[in-house]
């Protein structure tokens, strides 16, 4: 299937079918004789690029780019004029109303392949810049500006956001009781469709954590609200994430946690780093699904960290990923290094590739000796 569409308007039947024919190869083509049947066709499928005579019966070219121009959804549409009219006049009011290109009948079709790759090739270009743009401030968005600060423990977070990268997101709030909950969580997909719905998933999320602390501190209990919300909310229904909700008791020195399917925890100590076994379905999938409460106690010096899977399946030794094994292994090397983090993240990159494919996020929470 062709990665490009291409809409020729053009009323002389002869070199409509020519350039349908010639274009036909690379490109999926639709024509129309005239500018009403353009906006006819557009209304159906919006191509990636127009090419259109000027003079045509009905609506004319530069009536039909004039069109196009005053709708949002069409007006950056490339637009190459293919004209008879050589006169300077005419590719001045062309290229005033935003016309990409101007070529002259009779036209070298070579010449034209080349205008109408270059043409493409630049928006492929605007395409990708906008898309990274957007992902860079979907993904600020999934982020808090700060982290908790208490008395006694190291807190440490990295987040790296990758261009076409998914959803990671990552919250927290202090409860009145002086306790605080933490949620991490990926919803499934890449680029920009899964940061938009891991903002949406996010907003829920805050929403219904805030509503239920009044009810319960069981992030079991508030796993399974949301898990109920995304099967239920027309916007999300279709979405689904692993979620990660952790209940930090600094006073007590405990962390109670529900995990639905995502990156188990590490626990780091002293003798070694182990994983959080515990974990339930993702959410999203089964409208019954249930959740359990494990709780970890954190004694003085111990680590625990929590990130998500673009650390998880780094590649390392061309066909592997660092896997569970290998962040156990570095992660207790890092220890008590300065910046637990920085650390562990070098440790990865050493192993494998020099820079991570997805997005990464990573919290580290440590007691003090």
């Amino acid at each position: 299937m062709a990665e490009h569409a291409i809409l020729i308007v053009e009323d002389d039947s002869t070199v409509r079918e020519l350039l349908k024919y010639r274009l036909n190869k690379k490109y999926d083509v639709a024509t129309a004789a005239n500018g009403e049947e353009a906006l006819e066709q557009i209304e159906e499928k919006t191509p990636h690029l127009i090419i259109s005579d000027i003079m045509m019966p009905k609506m004319d070219g530069f009536a039909l780019q004039k069109k196009l121009q005053a709708d949002k959804n069409t007006r950056v549409i490339p637009f190459i004029f293919l004209t008879a009219r050589a006169d300077e006049p005419t590719r001045r009011q062309g290229a005033r109303t935003g016309v990409d290109d101007y070529i002259t009948k009779p036209f070298d079709m070579e010449q034209l392949l080349n205008r109408i790759e270059r043409l493409l090739e630049r928006m492929q270009v605007f395409q990708t810049q906008l898309d990274a743009e957007i992902g860079r401030d979907f993904s600020n968005r999934l982020l808090p500006k700060s982290m908790p600060e208490v008395d006694g423990y190291r807190i440490f977070f990295h987040s790296e956001a990758r261009e076409q990268g998914g959803g990671d997101l990552f919250d927290w709030t202090q409860v009145d009781d002086g306790t605080y909950f933490i949620t991490i969580g990926d919803v499934m997909g890449k680029g920009i469709r899964a940061k938009f719905y891991a903002f949406s998933f996010l907003s829920y999320v805050r929403a219904t954590l805030h509503t239920l602390l009044q009810e319960s501190t069981s992030p079991a209990n508030i796993m399974s609200r949301i898990n109920e919300m995304l099967l239920t909310d027309e916007v999300l229904e279709d979405t689904f994430a692993s979620f990660l909700i952790l209940n930090w008791d600094p006073a007590d020195h405990s962390v109670t946690y529900a995990n639905a399917g995502h990156c188990r925890p590490v626990l780091i100590t002293p003798e070694g780093a182990s994983v959080a076994e515990h974990s339930d379905l993702i959410l999203g999938l089964e409208a019954d699904a249930s959740f359990r409460d494990e709780t970890i106690d954190l004694a003085p010096g111990n680590a625990l960290m929590a990130y998500t899977d673009g650390l998880l399946e780094h590649p390392v030794d061309g066909t592997e990923v660092l896997g569970e094994e290998g962040i156990l292994e570095i992660a207790e090397q890092t220890l008590d290094t300065d910046d637990p983090i920085d650390a562990l993240l070098d440790a990865a990159l050493e192993r494998g590739d020099d820079a991570f494919h997805d997005d990464v996020l990573v919290y580290w929470m440590q007691r003090e000796a």
